[in-house]
């Protein structure tokens, strides 16, 4: 289509581009087309219709124009070529005949308002000296608001109730404007010259219309590229406040078009309480708001606090009712055996590991902290100086998000709870009130025996899971010989859940131990000695207490977790990572991926040809040249020159590719969760905004004024 287009337009110096060229780095202007080829589906998106051909040429207005005379090289036609010409126009004008009397038939039986119809002729209509002045004004409007939300500026200015009765002063949105006036602005100086000073030049309401424009307008970007690349996944993080409310934040993988997977941050959704009504207004905004096909969804994994895993775990589940394509997943930025402790279901766990939260955070707060920190650990470990210095290392990282977390605070214990209390407790100036208020609640909260058998339990329980989830988020062989080894994990936990009672008292064994060099009192909760009190009967042991409050919910918990997590599709997916070449070359290249690639069998552009096609790639790996290294990862295969002769390989890639579980290759195209971890940091939460938060993370990509002005004008006439 591209060379029909060039033959038409007459560009002889375009004659040798490849189609492809033609594609990327060529444009044609839309004035060229008849407005029967131009298709208007929504507001958001103009596209020209599958046979649209240019048309509308003026091909002699160069001639009196002696700037133009050497822009383009006119090519002279002999009568052979006019006569092809001629005959192509015919045959197209016949096409667009058919293809109009089609479209009106295809009208006829939808019973299209009539409204639609007259669309394309209303913009033929010039604008009047008002109406352009009108659109002129709201773009001046739109370029205050996306220059607020990129640069992270709240709307409102001062709070009303700090200042004086009697005193205005403008809100951001005010002064931003106020200064493009001063700054020679006509547009908005003549829109606003006659009104009063201390007037809101525009409403909260009009505001909030706009925004919301403006978001859907940066959204459909992102989106465009998903529904391009046909397959995606869906991820969620962590439940953040907006303004007082609860929202889930929400990403999107897919792989664009230069072959690259990408995680995009596409809005926020209110969370609700109740997880049925979460999980029906989830697939409302994807599908209906948002208009992504959730048909082509092949993955969904949910980055959640404790406390929020129940519930969305409801809402995986009713997806995959839906769509058992989308297979429920890991996320590869948070490691195994964090998630598994946040899933538990036990409240004592929960608190522990909000403990641990705010610990990490004080100290990283203070660099002064850190180096009280360091003291403490040199003078423990002075016996031991590289497990000393390893563990400072630890402490100036991310350590709670770490595969061996529990087991660095066992270690870091002695030291964590010293240092506390010398902050605490030191009588000079030194700490200002905060930090010394805070370091005694934590101190408190570290050397209370119910937090020390949590941690010593999870700790235990969790060293099972270690090794595989570290794999999970190795290289790609990792991952897939990682599939392999699950059977052996669930194994050893099986043994441990029928032999609880020897497990569990050697873990209340070690809990003991580090109780007793704390001078922490082992005792039962409180909160159940004083439930027990008029129970003269109950003599509960703190042993057995624990083994049936703590070790056995867990160890039960974290088995049917992990055969949930990992079901037979999630399994039969990482089984077909056998297509990358490494892991073929260690499997001395006998892979079977056709018995694992069936649930894909419908996302193969040829199916049929799929078990030969196998064979071809791995005999083309198998008799590669001495000099030729095998590609490691997703992205090293789908960047191969020659991937393109192996089309169902490459589809299965693709989908593979966008698994959560599979972590981003390339750091810079997973920069969508590291924006919007540094908004939230940034921003006052009663100062977030939704829309806002959108135009900030995503502040690079490209925006149409025009599209958002005229969409404004059609929603709010």
């Amino acid at each position: 289509r591209c060379q029909r287009w060039v033959e038409n337009c007459r560009r002889a110096d375009l004659e040798d581009k490849t189609p492809d060229q033609l594609n990327k780095h060529y444009r044609l202007c839309a004035k060229h087309f008849e407005t029967s080829m131009i298709c208007r589906s929504s507001p958001y998106r103009t596209v020209l219709r599958d046979n649209a051909v240019p048309t509308i040429f003026d091909l002699t207005s160069h001639l009196n124009n002696p700037h133009s005379r050497h822009r383009k090289r006119i090519k002279e036609l002999s009568e052979d070529e006019i006569r092809t010409l001629k005959q192509q126009k015919i045959d197209e004008a016949f096409e667009r005949e058919q293809a109009t009397q089609e479209l009106n038939e295809s009208n006829e039986q939808n019973t299209i308002s009539e409204e639609g119809g007259e669309e394309q002729e209303e913009e033929t209509v010039p604008l009047t000296l008002e109406e352009r002045e009108n659109k002129d004004y709201l773009k001046s409007l739109f370029e205050i608001l996306i220059l607020m939300g990129k640069q992270n500026i709240p709307l409102d200015g001062h709070n009303v109730d700090e200042l004086p009765e009697g005193i205005f002063t403008s809100d951001n949105f005010q002064a931003l404007l106020e200064y493009r006036i001063n700054a020679g602005d006509e547009v908005l100086r003549k829109r606003f010259e006659m009104t009063a000073v201390n007037l809101e030049y525009c409403s909260k309401t009009q505001q909030k219309q706009m925004l919301e424009i403006c978001e859907s307008c940066v959204r459909e970007e992102t989106l465009r590229e998903v529904r391009d690349s046909h397959f995606f996944s869906i991820v969620t993080d962590e439940v953040v406040d907006i303004a007082g409310e609860e929202h889930l934040p929400v990403l999107v993988r897919f792989v664009d078009e230069s072959h690259n997977l990408r995680e995009e941050f596409v809005g926020f959704l209110p969370y609700e309480a109740d997880p049925e009504i979460l999980a029906v207004k989830f697939h409302t905004t994807i599908t209906e708001k948002w208009g992504l096909n959730m048909e082509y969804c092949r993955g969904q994994a949910y980055i959640v606090s404790s406390g929020f895993a129940s519930k969305m775990k409801v809402v995986a589940t009713r997806l995959l009712e839906k769509y058992p394509q989308a297979v429920y997943t890991l996320c590869s930025s948070c490691a195994l055996n964090v998630w598994l402790a946040k899933s538990v279901p036990v409240v004592g766990v929960s608190i522990a590991l909000g403990t641990i939260e705010e610990v990490c955070c004080l100290f990283n707060q203070s660099p002064q902290l850190l180096v009280e920190l360091d003291n403490t650990i040199s003078v423990l470990f002075q016996n031991n100086e590289e497990k000393g210095n390893e563990l400072k290392e630890i402490c100036r990282s991310q350590w709670t998000g770490r595969h061996d977390a529990f087991e660095v605070l066992v270690d870091l214990m002695q030291a964590l709870v010293l240092c506390l209390d010398a902050v605490s407790s030191d009588s000079s100036i030194r700490w200002n009130n905060f930090i010394a208020g805070r370091a005694f609640v934590l101190s408190s909260a570290l050397t209370d025996f119910d937090f020390i058998v949590t941690i010593v339990i999870l700790k235990n329980v969790l060293s099972f899971t270690r090794a595989f989830g570290k794999n999970l988020q190795g290289q790609t062989s990792d991952v897939f010989f990682a599939a392999s080894s699950l059977t052996a994990v669930l194994h050893s936990l099986n043994e441990v859940m029928e032999n609880i009672e020897v497990y569990h008292e050697f873990w209340f064994e070690e809990a003991t131990n580090l109780a007793t060099k704390l001078d922490v009192q082992i005792k039962l909760p409180g909160k159940f000695r004083r439930a027990q009190q008029g129970n003269l009967d109950s003599e509960v042991t703190s042993e057995n207490y624990y083994k049936e409050i703590l070790s056995v919910p867990t160890v039960e918990h974290i088995i049917q977790e992990l055969k949930d997590i990992f079901s037979e599709q999630h399994l039969k997916a990482l089984k077909c990572l056998s297509l990358v070449p490494s892991v073929m070359g260690q499997l001395k290249f006998n892979t079977s991926e056709e018995h694992h690639a069936d649930m894909y069998k419908n996302d193969l552009p040829n199916p049929d040809t799929l078990s030969a096609e196998l064979h071809c790639w791995r005999i083309k790996w198998k008799h590669r040249g001495k000099d030729i290294e095998l590609p490691a990862t997703i992205y090293e295969a789908l960047h191969l020159p020659d991937i393109k002769f192996f089309p169902n390989v490459y589809a299965l890639l693709k989908v593979l590719c966008i698994l959560p579980v599979m972590k981003v290759e390339n750091e810079k195209y997973e920069i969508g969760r590291k924006r919007l971890k540094a908004y939230l940091k940034n921003t006052l939460t009663e100062q977030r905004s939704s829309n806002l938060a959108l135009l900030n993370i995503n502040f690079d990509i490209k925006h149409d004024l025009d599209l958002m002005v005229d969409t404004y004008i059609k929603l709010y006439p």
